[in-house]
């Protein structure tokens, strides 16, 4: 199969949507040990955590960052200390360029350059 007879599927999920521990895994295509071991260190995080494991549920940004750390793990061959850092620092940089956008549009607001 050539890259343009390969079929994309995208799923259409609600913002406030919700999965259980089952549901994440099967949108992630994982195992259940992967995901309660990325809660484990930190790189994703249940609603509400338990003790309760099988009672988890999590946001469309835990299954978000579980499939950005699927993808660093796959391509970079990151073990998940290293998944749970270079994500961090992945945020971090995304922070700050919203901060460097915000402060433009202010500098351009005082300048008078709208």
């Amino acid at each position: 199969m050539t890259p343009k007879d390969q079929i994309i599927t995208i799923d259409v999920i609600e913002p406030q949507a919700t999965f259980s521990l089952r549901e994440i895994c099967e949108r992630g295509h994982c195992h259940a040990e992967f995901v309660i071991k990325l809660v484990s260190y930190g790189i994703i995080a249940p609603l509400e955590e338990t003790a309760d494991i099988p009672q988890w549920s999590f946001d469309l940004g835990a299954l978000a960052r579980l499939r950005k750390a699927q993808r660093l793990q796959r391509d970079f061959r990151m073990n998940l200390p290293g998944l749970a850092m270079s994500l961090e620092l992945l945020d971090e940089v995304e922070s700050m360029r919203r901060e460097v956008d915000r402060l433009n549009r202010q500098l351009r607001q005082l300048l008078g350059e709208w």
